[in-house]
């Protein structure tokens, strides 16, 4: 199992390791600071790792290709929980992404 919580930079390694496997993770940012500080789910996402890309799927099913320092860029205030794979693999991803 993966880390947990992972960051962004992270997790961009996490998937690049296993492209074309699909990772649901659960989207969370922490909102607050010291002892009063909580942790806000965003939503579950679902990730692959397709070549240069990363195919994103959010919660309300939009699909959408990021380049990996648009994934950064989009991604980098959150914490990623819970990652774990779907067993929905794609047509040979890192190959042909």
């Amino acid at each position: 199992n993966p880390p947990h919580p992972m960051m962004a930079a992270e997790l961009l390694v996490f998937l690049t390791e296993r492209g074309g496997c699909e990772f649901a993770v659960t989207v969370c940012v922490r909102q607050g600071r010291g002892k009063k500080a909580h942790l806000h789910e965003i939503g579950v996402y679902r990730l692959i790792a397709r070549g240069e890309a990363i195919q994103a799927t959010g919660p309300s099913g939009q699909m959408r290709r990021l380049t990996r320092e648009t994934f950064l860029d989009v991604f980098g205030g959150y914490e990623f929980r819970e990652v774990r794979a779907t067993g929905v693999l794609t047509d040979l991803g890192p190959l042909f992404g």
